[in-house]
């Protein structure tokens, strides 16, 4: 059988995708096949047709479940028509249904390897399930079959967007929108990219017309939305964002608290020091409810429920600007951030620092020497970065986290983790806990969360016997489990845990943001 080491489990899929089908294996199976194009004018066609219609109209609307049940029964009316199978394979996708829709656009590829749609649905899905060596093979032959298709340059784009690239991925986002214009998933695509490379009219007007083509009737989706427009629309009328002054350099020391380090900052020229945690788990930086009203800090946009861990797993979203942080001798002026209200007012937390500030540098943590340390790019070639180290390919997920392949033992195949600098313990999802490889780790102990949307009580804990990133492991790792589904919403690839402080603190660790890469160098 095809599928004879394939584990149903979507942690392992792509990892078992990628043994079976590399490069040489893709070429062998697509360049035997012979089979030719189905014949659309054969019995039930003009219904099937039909159905498959229908159930794009109510895709764009939002109604996935109804779309589904059209297709499958288009399928079962002709099922020698690959169309509706695609159809459904990217229906699929877009549920995180991958396995099925692996199945679907493998099948459907082998049988006609002429086919570029197929391709295409086939690399996306193994993008989003996290196999981005074998998602560029199937891309990149889908483009060559036919320069027109869209969803091919669409899942490139993010594929470039992942491994941050930024700007190649808004030139192939530009193509899939200029081949597809009315399609709604790859204008909301080239939004979230023009986003993240500070093109923020576009992205506004990316989003705009998102929302009067997708009909999208999800309210709490469209109010998101909404408030990110006019966020958006409110940037693009500042003449430049995280707009770097001071020194070169600048090294300031942090506390390690519950395994998080916590450095001091000046917002606004006030000199009133601020107590931040160092958050590569999150993209943009944020401010507690109370520091933003005593630092007199106002909204400049809201609207909308954000997605998080703890409590319901939803938090308001309000936006804020700050006109300058200070830390050290540096300062970064024209800063957006998140004003939310924090769980953890026993801490004296004023807020966290998000990847969007700290990529303008050459950034590093040292839970060593408990320092912070930023380098202006500019300044980078002046820089060496010594010692026995360890450089990981950076990849940045849609929703701003960093992820890299971490490998657990008892886990045949290694897994995407998001590396998050302000997560006090390490985490693994609800589906990799229930697993029978790991459930044997339990330790019975039950823990207190604390995320941003709120408190989780009675949280299962496991002690992982080795945990590895690179060629570096450690022993008897604890990590709690938690339901991940929220964060695999927005993150464009498919994570399996989190990997937190009390891993992170053996390392000193840099973040070389203009070579996508970070280093890590154990602490000796």
């Amino acid at each position: 059988m095809k599928f004879d080491v394939f584990l149903n489990d979507i942690f392992f899929l792509p990892f078992r995708v990628r043994h079976l089908i590399g490069v040489s294996l893709i070429l062998a199976l697509f360049g035997l096949s012979a089979i030719a194009a189905e014949d659309i004018a054969q019995t039930g066609a003009e219904e099937t047709l039909q159905l498959i219609k229908q159930a794009e109209k109510l895709s764009k609307k939002g109604n996935i479940i109804e779309a589904e049940k059209l297709l499958r029964r288009a399928i079962e009316l002709n099922p020698r028509l690959s169309a509706a199978k695609l159809k459904l394979a990217y229906l699929l996708v877009k549920q995180r249904r991958l396995t099925e829709a692996y199945d679907l656009s493998f099948d459907a590829a082998k049988a006609d390897p002429k086919n570029s749609y197929a391709f295409a649905v086939l690399g996306v899905t193994l993008l989003n399930a996290g196999n981005f060596k074998d998602a560029r093979t199937s891309i990149y032959n889908s483009i060559a079959l036919n320069k027109k298709e869209a969803l091919a340059w669409a899942g490139l784009g993010m594929l470039d967007f992942y491994e941050n690239r930024i700007n190649k991925s808004l030139e192939s986002l530009y193509e899939s929108v200029y081949f597809a214009p009315n399609e709604p998933d790859f204008l909301f695509a080239f939004a979230q990219v023009a986003a993240r490379a500070e093109k923020y009219k576009e992205s506004a007007e990316a989003y705009r017309r998102f929302l009067n083509i997708s009909q999208d009737f999800d309210k709490e989706r469209r109010d998101r939305i909404k408030g990110l427009i006019s966020f958006l629309s409110f940037l693009g009328g500042k003449q430049s964002l995280y707009v770097v002054d001071g020194q070169e350099n600048t090294s300031v020391d942090f506390k390690l608290v519950g395994n998080r380090p916590i450095i001091e900052l000046k917002i606004n020229s006030k000199e009133e020091p601020l107590r931040f945690v160092l958050d590569t788990g999150s993209g943009t930086s944020v401010i507690s409810n109370e520091t933003a009203e005593r630092l007199k800090i106002k909204s400049v946009a809201r609207g909308g429920l954000a997605r998080g861990i703890g409590g319901n797993g939803k938090f308001q979203i309000v936006y804020g600007f700050l006109r300058s942080v200070e830390i050290g001798n540096a300062r970064i002026k024209n800063v957006p951030v998140y004003i939310r209200k924090f769980h953890t007012a026993n801490e004296g937390i004023d807020g966290y620092i998000g990847l969007s500030l700290i990529s303008k540098f050459l950034t590093t943590i040292d839970y060593g020497n408990l320092t912070f340390s930023l380098v202006r790019k500019d300044s980078i070639k002046n820089v060496k970065i010594g010692g026995d180290e360890l450089s990981l390919p950076l990849r940045l997920t849609s929703s701003g986290f960093l992820s890299g392949e971490v490998q657990l033992e008892g886990v045949e195949v290694p897994l995407n983790f998001i590396v998050d600098t302000g997560a006090s313990i390490s985490v693994i999802s609800n589906a990799l806990a229930g697993s029978q490889e790991l459930s044997q780790f339990t330790k019975g102990e039950k823990m207190r969360v604390i995320g941003a949307a709120g408190i989780t009580e009675d949280v299962p804990s496991f002690l992982l016997p080795r945990v590895t990133f690179g060629s570096h492991s450690r022993e008897r790792i604890t990590a709690v489990a938690l339901d991940l589904d929220l964060i695999n919403e927005t993150s464009g690839f498919m994570q399996a845990g989190i990997l937190g402080g009390n891993f992170l603190r053996n390392y000193s660790l840099t973040f070389d943001f203009q070579n996508s890469k970070v280093i890590f160098v154990p602490i000796k």
